[in-house]
């Protein structure tokens, strides 16, 4: 009897943000100890290895103009300079960029196939990427019949991206920003250099300040299943964090 796939494929094609290839990988189990045992999704492009799309500027297909991809260096080795993003691109992303160009991932097909995938599981939009780089029905089949979801998203104000704010997060930059998705009824979640930041009656520390996973919390989800929650913050975490700074 064959192994069960660890991953499929759930998108190839296009990215809405700027129409370069990339590629939309849903892998089913995690050893994330901050998430716990969700489905990941991971969006990449299909061109490059997340590595070197990261030293071009290429990852703009999959991040948008994120502040904390870093600046393009051209090199032939490492990752963009003083990039501050939490995803260590070295380790899950380029494994699983490395597993799929090896054929090792099937692809999902269709509605029904990707359905199948989410089903009765938590799924996390974007361990890697930005979800809003594909087309919505990708997110939305995956989802449909899923036991709930967390997303995030830097592409509330690009009208190009399938940004929901029923299905994501806001991934808010500064106080102005979270405030500026607030008053347009979205959710956000916000890095903050020390809780005490957090903006009182809005905003909450993240749950897995108190070593609760997101599995089982679940409040990134947007607006549709939390249309009254607060929005969330975290400390400043994660393999980018010693060039996090900020925004002015």
């Amino acid at each position: 009897m064959s192994p069960k796939p660890s991953g499929y494929v759930i998108y190839e094609g296009p990215s809405l943000l700027d129409g370069a290839p990339i590629v939309v990988i849903a892998t089913i189990k995690s050893r994330n100890l901050k998430t716990g045992n969700m489905i990941q999704t991971w969006i990449m492009r299909a061109d490059l290895s997340p590595m070197a799309a990261s030293r071009n500027g290429s990852d703009a297909s999959i991040c948008g103009l994120c502040r904390h991809r870093g600046k393009a260096t051209g090199a032939t080795h490492g990752v963009a300079k003083d990039r501050s993003c939490y995803v260590d691109l070295a380790k899950a992303p380029m494994n699983i960029w490395n597993t799929w160009r090896r054929g090792r991932y099937p692809v999902a097909v269709g509605h029904a196939a990707i359905a199948a995938i989410g089903r009765g599981r938590k799924v996390r939009i974007g361990a890697y990427g930005d979800g809003s780089a594909a087309p919505a029905y990708i997110v939305d089949s995956l989802l449909s019949e899923a036991a709930g979801h967390t997303a995030y998203s830097h592409q509330s104000g690009n009208a190009g991206s399938s940004y929901d704010p029923a299905r994501y997060m806001v991934s808010a930059d500064s106080e102005q920003a979270a405030r500026a998705a607030w008053n347009v009824g979205a959710r956000t979640f916000r890095v903050v250099s020390d809780y005490r930041e957090m903006v009182a009656g809005r905003e909450i520390a993240c749950p897995s300040s108190r070593g609760i996973h997101c599995i089982d919390c679940g409040l990134c989800d947007g607006t549709a299943r939390h249309p009254g929650a607060k929005s969330i913050a975290i400390e400043v975490h994660g393999a980018g964090a010693v060039h996090w700074r900020a925004a002015g």
